[in-house]
């Protein structure tokens, strides 16, 4: 059975732990592989995601007791799957949006819309009107702009700054787009201050799949030193928001939530208890819980390179591959590995997902992919482009 070879990766800068007491320090789940094949084995139509729903469970208890002053506000966005944020509500999490189609989601499952955070940045005057409408309190903005146009349209706004921290030791930085660098942020407070706006806490986000604990620390430092600027200016910041990033298990050896609550717990001695802390956990609640399924639809060799087109490509639910997630992909397939091209269905040159990757060489067309921690950004990235059709998603709750 073909799964590829794990590879080691080297602690982030910042960090001053060792290695071995830094990565893999507790025991990783995931879903029980046999279940995922004879999913596939039992009925196959399309590529799909399976996912069980107690390890979802598992996961948010996991984070709540690495880290007990921290409320986990799920980012919706990683897996809106309504059957999943059903489960994270019964849970106790609430919630983060990026949309208000996902404001919706969370309407229609009776989620406590006050308790929501709508952390994209960038929102419409039209996005920013609905969700005051619905009930929305919490609002990020890491520009002097976005503060106007919050403030416009709803004056008591709870409002939140981004700022920019380190990302060093994380798979997918995230500095650039989002966050206020020192320039901008005084700007924002000295805006905020003078409207009389409610700024009423920060945020940061240490980069997707962040292997480094360090990052949050110095993100929590630098919001400790923005809380006592905001202080000064007359402000009253209250809430403390340590973003998500929180890493799982694919390749890479990663640092457990314990290891992370350990860093979280001992920076947020800075702050008094009454300052709320929430963090945005999405991949980290969901990627473990599922395995993705899709099948070898046919093989050629062009130019002296060995092609294998799948079922899902990256318009299919395999994006992420193209930004450097490197998952353990299963086979059932035993001879040696070679290296192979990757590509979707599609008829697009730019849907090739792997290129070299090692595999082994006796895979062929009807074969099942495998593809494991893969609950997180598959589904929801998916599209029906070239009339391929979205994954199917299905859901089960184990007895673990």
């Amino acid at each position: 059975m073909g799964v590829r070879p794990s590879s080691i990766a080297r602690t982030g800068k910042q960090s001053a732990l060792p290695q071995e007491q830094l990565f893999d320090t507790h025991p990783e789940v995931s879903l029980d592989f046999e279940v995922v094949r004879q999913a596939a084995r039992q009925k196959y139509t399309r590529p799909f995601l399976i996912l069980d729903n107690a390890i979802v469970r598992e996961k948010a208890l996991r984070l709540r007791a690495a880290m007990p002053r921290v409320r986990p506000h799920y980012a919706v966005k990683a897996n809106p799957d309504r059957r999943v944020l059903k489960t994270l509500l019964q849970e106790g999490c609430s919630f983060e949006i990026a949309s208000i189609a996902e404001l919706d989601m969370l309407l229609a499952i009776g989620a406590d819309v006050a308790e929501v955070f709508y952390s994209n940045p960038m929102k419409s005057r039209e996005s920013i009107s609905y969700a005051v409408a619905k009930g929305v309190e919490w609002f990020v903005v890491d520009s002097v702009d976005e503060l106007r146009r919050v403030h416009e349209i709803k004056p008591d706004a709870r409002m939140y700054l981004r700022i920019a921290t380190p990302n060093i030791g994380s798979d997918w930085p995230l500095l650039g787009k989002f966050g206020a660098g020192a320039s901008e942020t005084r700007e924002i407070v000295a805006t905020a201050a003078r409207l009389g706006a409610d700024l009423a806490g920060a945020t940061f986000h240490v980069g997707s799949q962040c292997r480094n604990p360090a990052n949050w620390r110095v993100g929590i430092e630098k919001t400790r030193a923005l809380f006592d600027t905001m202080t000064k200016a007359g402000l009253k910041p209250r809430m403390l928001d340590i973003g998500g990033g929180f890493p799982v298990r694919h390749v890479k050896p990663i640092p457990s939530i314990e290891v992370i609550g350990e860093v979280v717990n001992e920076a947020l001695k800075a702050f008094p208890e009454e300052v709320r802390v929430v963090a945005e956990p999405g991949r980290y609640l969901v990627s473990d819980a599922a395995y993705f399924v899709c099948r070898v639809i046919g093989t050629a060799t062009r130019g002296g390179k060995r092609w294998m087109h799948w079922d899902a490509g990256l318009f299919g639910g395999v994006i992420e591959t193209t930004e450097g997630l490197k998952y353990r992909i299963r086979t059932e397939r035993s001879g040696p590995d070679i290296p192979w091209h990757v590509a979707g269905p599609t008829c697009d040159s730019v849907d090739v997902i792997l290129r070299d990757e090692p595999l082994p060489s006796d895979l062929q067309e009807g074969d099942f992919i495998y593809l494991r921690n893969a609950g997180a950004y598959t589904t929801a990235y998916a599209s029906e482009f070239n009339g391929f059709p979205l994954p199917e998603v299905r859901i089960f709750e184990s007895k673990r």
